[in-house]
C-alpha cells in the first residue's frame, strides 16, 4: 500500500511507515490540481495544517482508506464527504497539549513584563526603563475559558506561579474541578473578575465573537486577554478598540481571523500588543510526538485493521459495519443537534435504544452519540475513542435502556440529557433504513434532515412567522433548503427548523430575535 505525505513531518514518522512495509512518498507545498490528479494511487495520506482535503480531492481519491493528521485540527479536512466514502478520518489529540499550554504561559508572562516591547526598544538603541513597567502574577486572578487538556495542563503552571485560577466550562463537573484545584464560574463572572483571560476553548458557532465590545464591557479595566487557541474566538475589531481606549491594556495573541495574517491588520501596528505565528505547538518535542502518533496510527489500520483516534469511524467488528454504519450516523447527528440546542452543561445522559435498534450491539452506537453531544463543545478532541473518557471525566452520567416498542416507527434511538434542575429529550430514526431524521424534541413531533446549516427558532403560533421569515431570508438573498414546523397546541408555542445554503451573520440572527412572536433562534451546524 502506498501512503501520501503531503505536508511536512519529521523523518521518523516516515521511517515508521517505510518500516511497517508501506511506500511513502513524500510530496510538500503540492496545489490542490496537483495533490488532486496524484491522490489517486495512494491508500494513506498524512497531512497537518497546509494541504487542503476538500470534496474535490476526496472523489478522486479512488484507493484512499484513511486520513491521517499529525495534529489535533481537521478544519481542513472534509469530514463529512470522507465518512460518505468511508475514509477513516484521524488526528493525534495529546500530543501538543504541554507544548501549547507552555506556549500560553510564556505569552503570559511576556503581556505581564512587556518582554517583547522591551527587547525592541533595546535593540534600537534605547534604555527606557520607566516606559516598560509591568504586573507581576503572584496573587492575580486568571479566568481560563474552556478547561480541556490545555487548558487543565495552563492551571497547574498558572498555580504554581500562586495566581487564583477560576474557570468556564459548561462541561466542567464540580468535581473534576475540585481535582484541579479551580472555581468553578460561569462566563459573566469571569469577566468580571479576572485580571488575566486564557482561552482554550475550539471555534464553533458558540464560541465566534465570544470576546467582543459587549463582553469586554464586563471586563475589569486593564484586563490582559491571551488566546492560543483559534483566530475568530476574539472580535479583533472589537479588541483593537478596546486596546486602543486602554480598556485592555494588553494581548498576546498567537492565532488570528484570518492566517497567514495580513500585514496592515491594525493589531500588528499596538505597542500593547504581542504576537507569534500560530507557534503553540512549534516545538521539536510536539512534532516528534505527533509524527511518530500520526505514522503508527496510519500503518496500525493499513497493515493490521486497527483503528485509533479516528473521529468519524469507531472500532467495530467487519462484520457489523454494514448494520451498524446508519445508526452510527443517526445517533453522532442527534447527538450533535441535542449538544447545540441545549443550554449550559449536563450531568447525565440517558440513550434509548427503541423496536430495531433495541437489537443492536449498541455499545458503539452509545460511543457515537457521546461523540456527538460532546464535539460541539471540544471539538477536535472527541472522537470515537476517548468519547467515554472525556464524559466520565467531567462528571457526565451515562445510561442505557433497550424497549421493544418504538410506537409508529420501525426504530428510534431518544436522549434524554439533565442538567440538575431540567431534562431534555431528542429523538431520531432511520428513513428507508439508513436516512437519519430527528422526529421529536421534547414534547414537539418534528420531521428533520440533520444535515447542514440550520436555523432553530421558538415562536408564537401567530399568523404571519413564516411569511416574515420568508421575507427576511429572501430581503437577504439567503436561500431556504428545507423548512420543519412543530407546535404543541395551536396558538401555543411552536418550533420551526430553517435549512438554508449559507449561515446568518449574528447580526442577522439578532434580528430575527426581534420579530413578532420569536421568543428564541440558534444558528446550528451538522
Amino acid at each position: 500500500m502506498k501512503v501520501l505525505v503531503s505536508d511536512r513531518i519529521l523523518e521518523k514518522g516516515v521511517e515508521i511507515l517505510k518500516k511497517a512495509g508501506l511506500t511513502v512518498d513524500v510530496k510538500t507545498g503540492m496545489k490542490p490540481d496537483e495533490l488532486k490528479a496524484c491522490i489517486g494511487e495512494y491508500h494513506g495520506l498524512i497531512i497537518r495544517s497546509a494541504t487542503k482535503v476538500t470534496a474535490d480531492v476526496i472523489d478522486a481519491a479512488k484507493s484512499l482508506k484513511v486520513i491521517g493528521r499529525a495534529g489535533s485540527g481537521l478544519d481542513n479536512v472534509d469530514k463529512t464527504a470522507a465518512s460518505k466514502k468511508g475514509i477513516v478520518v484521524m488526528n493525534t489529540p495529546g500530543g501538543n497539549t504541554i507544548t501549547t499550554a507552555e506556549h500560553s504561559i510564556a505569552l503570559l508572562f511576556a503581556v505581564a513584563r512587556l518582554i517583547p516591547q522591551a527587547t525592541a526598544s533595546m535593540k534600537a538603541g534605547r534604555w527606557e526603563k520607566k516606559k516598560f513597567m509591568g504586573v507581576e502574577l503572584f496573587n492575580k486572578t486568571l479566568g481560563i475559558i474552556g478547561l480541556g487538556n490545555i487548558g487543565g495542563q495552563v492551571a497547574k503552571k498558572a498555580q504554581g506561579l500562586e495566581m487564583t485560577v477560576i474557570a468556564f466550562d459548561p462541561f466542567l463537573s464540580e468535581e473534576r474541578a475540585k481535582i484541579l484545584g479551580v472555581e468553578k464560574v460561569e462566563l459573566p463572572e469571569l469577566f468580571s473578575r479576572s485580571d488575566f483571560i486564557t482561552i482554550h476553548t475550539p471555534m464553533t458557532p458558540e464560541t465566534r465573537n465570544l470576546i467582543n465590545s459587549d463582553t469586554i464591557k464586563l471586563m475589569k479595566n486593564g484586563v490582559r486577554i491571551i488566546n492560543c487557541a483559534r483566530g475568530g474566538i476574539i472580535n479583533e475589531k472589537d479588541l483593537c478598540e478596546a486596546l486602543k481606549s486602554g480598556r485592555v491594556a494588553g494581548a498576546a495573541l498567537d492565532v488570528f481571523e484570518k492566517e497567514p495574517v495580513e500585514p496592515d491588520n491594525p493589531l500588528l501596528g499596538l505597542d500593547n500588543v504581542i504576537c507569534t505565528p500560530h507557534l503553540g505547538a512549534a516545538t521539536e518535542e510536539a512534532q516528534e510526538n505527533v509524527a511518530i502518533a500520526v505514522a503508527e496510527q496510519i500503518a496500525d489500520y493499513l497493515v493490521h485493521g486497527t483503528i485509533r483516534n479516528a473521529v468519524n469511524f469507531p472500532a467495530i467488528p467487519a462484520d457489523q459495519v454494514a448494520r451498524l454504519q446508519p445508526y452510527l450516523n443517526l445517533a453522532e447527528k442527534l447527538g450533535s443537534f441535542a449538544a447545540q440546542v441545549f443550554d449550559g452543561g449536563f450531568i447525565e445522559v440517558t440513550i434509548e435504544y427503541r423496536g430495531d435498534a433495541a437489537d443492536l450491539n449498541t455499545a458503539p452506537v452509545t460511543i457515537a452519540a457521546l461523540k456527538g453531544l460532546l464535539t460541539p463543545i471540544l471539538e477536535e478532541t472527541v472522537n470515537f475513542v476517548n468519547a467515554p473518557f472525556i464524559a466520565k471525566e467531567r462528571g457526565i452520567e451515562v445510561k442505557e435502556t433497550r424497549s421493544g416498542d418504538a410506537g409508529d416507527y420501525q426504530s428510534m434511538i431518544a436522549l434524554t440529557i439533565k442538567t440538575k434542575d431540567k431534562e431534555r429529550v431528542f429523538a431520531g430514526t432511520l428513513f428507508s433504513k439508513k436516512d437519519p431524521r430527528i422526529i421529536r424534541i421534547d414534547n414537539f413531533a418534528v420531521e428533520i434532515m440533520p444535515e447542514g446549516i440550520m436555523l432553530l427558532i421558538y415562536n408564537m403560533d401567530r399568523p404571519g412567522v413564516i411569511g416574515n421569515l420568508g421575507s427576511f431570508f429572501g430581503k437577504n438573498n439567503i436561500n431556504i433548503a428545507r423548512m420543519h414546523f412543530g407546535r404543541e397546541i395551536a396558538g401555543g408555542t411552536a418550533i420551526s427548523v430553517i435549512s438554508i445554503d449559507t449561515p446568518v451573520t449574528p447580526v442577522h440572527l439578532e434580528e430575527i430575535k426581534k420579530m413578532p412572536n420569536i421568543l428564541s433562534a440558534k444558528l446550528l451546524h451538522l
